[in-house]
């Protein structure tokens, strides 16, 4: 390397961390656009049944903030873990916090509202389970832009099902905020949520 090649190397690096840095900008800002463009997507009219049989639908949501989850009882994973987390901020908001929990059904054939209801038995009371037939649940999910797909039974008839794994959070008008991050210290979750209260 030559020394007018090395006299060279700092102005390199600062266009390359320019460039990098607009690039991080123009990322933000297409981002923050285009959430905005979703954010009156997202939430949009949906109709559905709680594990009581009560309707409930997307004027529901409004009066407190929501945190929504779209899933089944027969997830190994996913969905449990969620609920737990789900759980475990809305205990750190304390028993009088103005805040629901939404556990959408999308495996409308096992999952009845006796089943829905014992499963989410384990999990804070505020979260609600909701349900419906599988015109209104695939209607939901579209409401919410949320993803998901049931897989061939096996030989013995169980199935799996592939779903967003993604929280909503709504605000009290019923409105989107952001997918919100439940995999943290309840704590820290419980005191993001606070000023929707």
């Amino acid at each position: 390397m030559t020394k007018a090649s090395r006299s060279l190397l700092p102005i390199l690096a600062l266009l390359a961390l320019g460039l990098v840095g607009f690039g991080v900008f123009a990322f933000r800002d297409l981002e923050k656009r285009g959430a905005g463009q979703s954010h009156a997507a997202i939430g949009a009219p949906f109709s559905l049944k709680t594990t009581d049989g009560a309707p409930f639908s997307d004027a529901d949501l409004r009066g407190r903030p929501h945190l929504v989850f779209f899933g089944y009882t027969h997830c190994p994973d996913v969905c449990p873990t969620a609920l737990a987390q789900m759980s475990a901020t809305l205990a750190a908001l304390g028993p009088d916090a103005r805040i629901g929990g939404l556990f959408v059904s999308v495996d409308p054939a096992r999952d009845d509202a006796k089943t829905l209801k014992d499963y989410l038995s384990s999990f804070d009371p505020r979260i609600v389970g909701l349900t419906g037939s599988e015109a209104q649940i695939r209607a939901a999910a579209k409401a919410f832009r949320a993803y998901y797909k049931l897989h061939e039974p096996d030989a013995s008839g169980d199935y799996v099902v592939d779903h967003t794994g993604v929280v909503y959070l709504m605000d009290r008008n019923g409105r989107f905020v952001s997918a919100f991050n439940l995999d943290r210290p309840a704590g820290a979750a419980a005191a993001e949520l606070r000023p929707y209260l």
